[in-house]
């Protein structure tokens, strides 16, 4: 719980939790910071508290009167949290899958760059004709406890496809590289915010080979989907718009449609491009499930919830298969995890394994609906 994530849920039960030198406080959604508990011989403080379920919380540690960090919790909805599993003699409860040894791969199409993965597979996954796939970004954030603090990945697979609402699939989980040409260590900015097709073919090309080498997967776009958050989100739309066989069903949570890795001289567009791509260019066969929420950043690099309702109206208005949840978040995961179970469910409806492809159509109820309009709320109109 070290750092911004400083705080874990357990059903009604948020246990915040920072590191200090000095007497430390922490202000819930907003109102004055309450006291917090020191654990003796330690520079810890901890306050346990009962809040409400079904949306995102905001905490801001302070000490000294300095702000210590804020971020957003989620409280999580129940099939984010384990339901009784298979045993003899009783009804039929939820498999658990199976998570595989981080491994590491060197990349060609990034030279000098390596990047670890993880594999999990659900239970009931078909390994033998081939199981539906989907990637997700920043992979080391969905394995041990990273996951159980963040977006419970593996607990709301497992159950949805207990409840059939999604089918048992193969998630592959990349982490960003490492090495390779970028100026510090981390990749991830190269891989992530650049928009062209250099990612979508380093997953293609060199980390979707090293996996089926060990796990038989679809080959169609309409059984595979790509998720990320933030700078993996951007990552994963663009991979699949400019492979839309490959992948047809995006998940994009926070998405970081801005100017990160805009280079004119190298005749890159930023981000801010990729909702003018969805207006000007033919429409794709892709079904989108975006979400932001009002207090995400601004920063030099352009506005993020501002880019996300470009990209939302974009939608909408060439009749694409979408969703678009805008709260009140921050740029944090925590309503992307609350909705996980819903935005899976909604991704993957309909879903047939006898299918390689369906022409996504808008909702009948979307199509009744406005487009998004802007108010701003905290200040005067003049």
């Amino acid at each position: 719980m070290n750092g911004r994530d400083g705080a874990a849920v357990w059903g009604q039960d948020f246990l915040f939790a920072v590191e200090s030198e000095t007497t430390a406080t922490v202000a819930i959604d907003h109102q004055p910071p309450v006291p917090m508990t020191n654990i003796p011989g330690t520079k810890y403080w901890y306050r346990l508290m009962t809040l409400r379920l079904g949306t995102t919380h905001n905490y801001n540690y302070f000490a000294d009167g300095k702000s210590l960090g804020t971020y957003d919790v989620g409280g999580y909805n129940p099939d984010s949290y384990p339901l009784p599993g298979v045993a003899p003699g009783v009804a039929p409860g939820v498999a658990k899958g199976t998570l595989s040894a981080m491994k590491t791969l060197r990349s060609r199409i990034y030279p000098g760059m390596s990047s670890n993965y993880w594999v999990y597979v659900n239970a009931g996954a078909d390994l033998t004709s081939g199981a539906p796939l989907m990637v997700w970004q920043d992979g080391e954030t969905i394995v041990g406890n990273q996951d159980l603090l963040r977006l419970r990945l593996q607990i709301v697979s497992d159950n949805l496809v207990a409840k059939k609402r999604i089918p048992p699939m193969v998630h592959v989980l990349i982490q960003p590289g490492s090495g390779g040409e970028a100026t510090g260590t981390r990749m991830r900015s190269i891989l992530y915010d650049t928009v062209s097709d250099r990612y979508s073919r380093y997953l293609l090309e060199e980390v979707l080979p090293e996996v089926e080498k060990t796990y038989k997967i679809r080959q169609d776009g309409y059984s595979r989907a790509i998720a990320g958050a933030s700078s993996g989100a951007i990552c994963a739309f663009n991979v699949a718009w400019y492979q839309p066989e490959q992948f047809s069903r995006v998940l994009s949570h926070i998405g970081s449609y801005v100017a990160l890795q805009w280079h004119a001289e190298q005749g890159l567009d930023g981000g801010y491009i990729v909702s003018q791509k969805v207006r000007w260019d033919a429409k794709k066969n892709l079904r989108v499930w975006l979400s932001d929420g009002m207090d995400d950043q601004e920063a030099g690099a352009g506005s993020w919830p501002l880019n996300n309702i470009l990209l939302a109206n974009s939608l909408k208005v060439k009749g694409y298969d979408f969703h678009f949840r805008f709260g009140e978040g921050m740029h944090a995961i925590a309503q992307g995890a609350m909705d996980l179970p819903e935005s899976l469910a909604w991704l993957w409806r309909d879903y047939d394994p006898a299918k390689t492809r369906q022409e996504y159509q808008m909702d009948e109820a979307e199509k009744a609906r406005p487009v998004f309009r802007v108010k701003i709320s905290n200040r005067e109109a003049w």
